[in-house]
């Protein structure tokens, strides 16, 4: 029994222990523990009771300024780190003037164009004081770089600065579509970036593999869990190749995963992919625990969300927060019920964010680690998901890892071949969703759906003018320039791309200089 003043107890007065094992006659080193490998049941001993997830609610919209004022009401209602949202010219490298931006500036996302932006989307906020997230991929590291840049202009300590970069550029390639540069040269990038951070941004977490866009493309959990890890898998070797010890880059690796409505496998999915990723990184030469971890954030299904009688999505979005939650997620951001309409009113992301509240703090499910363990139902899907990712991944290594088996559209075909699948059972009926294909009303009211204006990319336009002017034009040259050499000698690309944003280079001009060298990948 706990010490009485750190017990919970049930509002029945029953007191709950921080974890339960399948039978108390057991010594405990022959069951597994939460916090130990393999991690199944989690990757720390006492789970939430030592500390709960990290609230971050996704957002980003049209200009710098809207989303700051978005971030500010954010965190004055309790999320404890931000989660930033770029438009698609940010994300494919484009300034927001460039003519293929046209119509997509502020759209799906922030617009960032350079150091002048990213000052204005955090401006009254110390980033030595929050975690954030940034979704951003094949621009990753010039969105890191301008982060870095502001945050030494904010005088913080980078030792200390905590965050994520998605980074992982493979899942673009088999499911989303926001790459620039072919595979190879995207992921020497993204060695350059473990590089320098496992030297100057210790805290940060380089890279988030993420399963979440493959499940969105129509993937299984399954396949979720397989193409995630083998992805991992190639990063993981890359950084070897490159020289890099696993110990140390293996710790800042973490991992984004999505969460669907079936509670119960989404559980085991959770489950399955810490203990697998355990066995990989430990045969990979790891030996360090915490780098054998699977750290992950989780993200509500987008896909799942309907146009349809859309408050129901309330109800879809608490079960996939318990999903996460009772499969032990360590970050969580929660979608607006309005989100297959729109982007996510303030009341939309508010009641978002109450639902992750609730979960914590009235539904007892954070007060003992891995609450369903034992659960022969859970039990199973867990062996039977690890099993069946196992099988892919055995499969994809046979072709000679991710980037062979995305070059060959191997992960490309068994996605689509998902989503078809699924799509057929929601046409025939035998995959029912509420509201869609059952169950349907007569829809009278609509809720309000926020709008962003196409004159964004006039202001963006305008003060990219304004930029350009004001700078010194030789010293953003030479920093261009710099980077160019860089690129074509093989030398770590990050100090140069600081440098430049530093002196207002712009996102598209760094991009322009590495499609020069690079090429496009055409896919």
């Amino acid at each position: 029994m706990p010490n009485e003043k750190h017990t919970l107890r049930t509002d029945s007065g029953i007191p709950v222990e921080t974890c339960y094992y399948p039978d108390a006659s057991l010594a405990l080193d022959e069951v597994e523990r939460p916090g130990e490998y393999p991690y199944t049941r989690g990757v720390q001993p006492d789970m939430y009771r030592g500390r709960l997830w990290t609230m971050r609610q996704y957002a980003g919209f049209s200009t710098a300024e809207e989303s700051n004022k978005r971030y500010h009401y954010l965190l004055s209602q309790g999320v404890m780190g931000l989660s930033v949202a770029f438009d698609l010219p940010t994300q494919i490298g484009y300034d927001s003037d460039h003519p293929l931006a046209e119509g997509e500036v502020g759209k799906v996302g922030v617009a960032i164009d350079s150091i002048d932006d990213m000052k204005i989307l955090f401006a009254g906020i110390k980033l030595s004081d929050i975690s954030t997230s940034m979704t951003i991929n094949a621009t990753g590291f010039i969105l890191l770089s301008l982060y870095v840049a502001l945050a030494k202009q904010q005088g913080a300590d980078l030792k200390q600065l905590n965050g994520t970069i998605q980074n992982d550029i493979l899942k673009e390639y088999a499911a989303r579509g926001t790459y620039i540069y072919p595979p190879k040269p995207s992921m020497r990038i993204i060695t350059d970036i473990f590089e320098w951070c496992s030297k100057e941004l210790p805290k940060w977490n380089t890279i988030s593999i993420s399963g979440y866009h493959i499940r969105e493309a129509g993937s299984t959990a399954v396949q979720e869990v397989a193409f995630t890890l083998s992805n991992g898998k190639a990063y993981v070797k890359a950084a070897l190749d490159k020289g890099l010890d696993i110990n140390v880059f293996g710790k800042r690796l973490s991992f984004f995963f999505n969460a669907h409505n079936n509670l119960f496998e989404e559980v085991a999915k959770f489950r399955a992919a810490r203990r697998m990723w355990a066995a990989i990184m430990r045969d990979l030469g790891a030996t360090d625990p915490k780098a054998m971890m699977l750290r992950f954030h989780t993200q509500t299904g987008g896909s799942t969300l309907t146009a349809q009688q859309p408050l129901n999505n309330i109800a879809r979005v608490t079960v996939q927060t318990m999903a996460a939650v009772l499969g032990g997620t360590q970050s969580l951001h929660t979608n607006g019920y309005d989100e297959a309409l729109s982007l996510p009113t303030e009341q939309a992301a508010g009641i978002a964010l109450r639902t992750q509240q609730i979960v914590a703090f009235e539904s007892g499910a954070a007060d003992t680690a891995d609450p369903l363990a034992g659960s022969y139902y859970v039990e199973s899907l867990t062996h039977e998901i690890e099993k069946r990712a196992t099988t892919l991944m055995q499969s994809i290594d046979a072709m000679g890892g991710s980037v062979a088996a995305i070059e060959q559209g191997f992960m490309q075909n068994e996605i689509a071949a998902s989503a078809y699948d699924y799509q057929r059972g929601i046409e025939d009926g035998s995959k029912i969703i509420v509201g869609v294909n059952k169950f349907q009303t007569e829809e009278q009211n609509h809720p309000p759906i926020l709008r962003v204006d196409d004159s964004i990319r006039q202001l963006q336009s305008a003060k990219l003018a304004k930029l350009r002017a004001e700078r010194d034009g030789a010293k953003a040259a030479a920093c261009l320039q710099a980077i160019h050499d860089a690129a074509l000698q093989g030398n770590n690309l990050m100090p140069r791309v600081i440098e430049a944003v530093e002196q207002r280079c712009t996102l598209g001009e760094i991009s322009d200089v590495l499609r020069n060298i690079f090429g496009e990948y055409k896919g």
